[in-house]
């Protein structure tokens, strides 16, 4: 049989095929992605045979290292999220997710982006809305940690505007800036987990619970927010002015209805963390 020569570019197409097929590294040749580029019965014209393996078990090893190192990788983004499902659900997590997602960059920074959506639909998931509410919160902190660095606002630049222009002016956000609602404490799950506090994981009760993440001093930082500071900040980064925002938080009914005492310490707390870059 004559040898077979194979350009470059269709190799690596083979090679990418073999390696993420989630079948077995056996069947990996002969999946029909791969069989699209090179025959598996003529795999040892592209991959030589060593002493101790066969041309197909040579290959096998990067198709077996592949699922690993994807749950390594996602592991790393999403550490309070193996911890509460536990090795092996993650691992079959993981499994699924790659099948529908699978790598296609030369990073692996960005490859959990849609792994909170996939939980929503994840067969055989347990507590499949706190998995989602967690996977959130670690999808946001990885997002922030890698946006855009912005100067956030300076002590100056408030003083500067005129105490009658405040109604009127609007509060930029950092770049490096999430708002997330849950409903599910896993703000305090994950410190718990980063803290290797093993023996402190709180309830996991169903509970409303609000979270500012954002990065200073490139470090990204969390803050847990009440209902009345959530409801204010939202109103900010959506680009209400400051009295708009101010009214309708004073509008709020019931317990958690602020006080203009309240509403001053959110704006100095805010302000001095550097959530915001600029006023307009």
């Amino acid at each position: 049989m004559a040898a077979l020569h194979v350009p470059l570019e269709r190799l690596q197409r083979w090679m990418q095929a073999v390696v993420v097929d989630p079948g077995s590294a056996e069947g990996a040749p002969a999946a029909p992605a791969a069989r699209a580029e090179l025959p598996a019965e003529r795999i040892a014209d592209v991959v030589l045979a060593s002493p101790t393996l066969t041309p197909v078990e040579r290959v096998g090893i990067y198709h077996d290292m592949y699922l690993l190192r994807m749950e390594e990788a996602l592991a790393g983004d999403y550490p309070g999220l193996q911890h509460l499902l536990g090795e092996a659900a993650f691992r079959a997590v993981v499994r699924g997710y790659v099948r529908e997602y699978p790598s296609r960059h030369f990073s692996l920074n960005r490859l959990g982006d849609h792994l909170p959506d996939y939980l929503l639909r994840a067969p055989g998931l347990k507590r499949r809305a706190l998995c989602h509410d967690l996977a959130r919160l670690e999808l946001a902190v990885t997002r922030v940690f890698d946006a855009p660095q912005t100067p956030p606002l300076t002590a100056e630049a408030i003083a500067a505007v005129p105490p009658e222009a405040w109604e009127n002016a609007r509060l930029v956000p950092i770049a490096a800036f999430a708002l997330l609602a849950f409903h599910y404490p896993v703000g305090a799950y994950l410190d718990s987990v980063t803290d290797e506090a093993d023996h402190a994981h709180p309830p996991l009760r169903r509970q409303d619970a609000f979270t500012a993440v954002y990065r200073r001093d490139y470090a990204v930082w969390r803050q847990e927010l009440s209902p009345s500071a959530h409801h204010l900040l939202s109103s900010l980064a959506a680009g209400r002015t400051v009295g708009e925002a101010v009214a309708s938080a004073l509008r709020r009914r019931g317990r958690g209805r602020p006080t203009e005492h309240d509403l001053f310490r959110f704006f100095r707390e805010w302000t001095a963390a550097g959530m915001f870059q600029a006023i307009r």
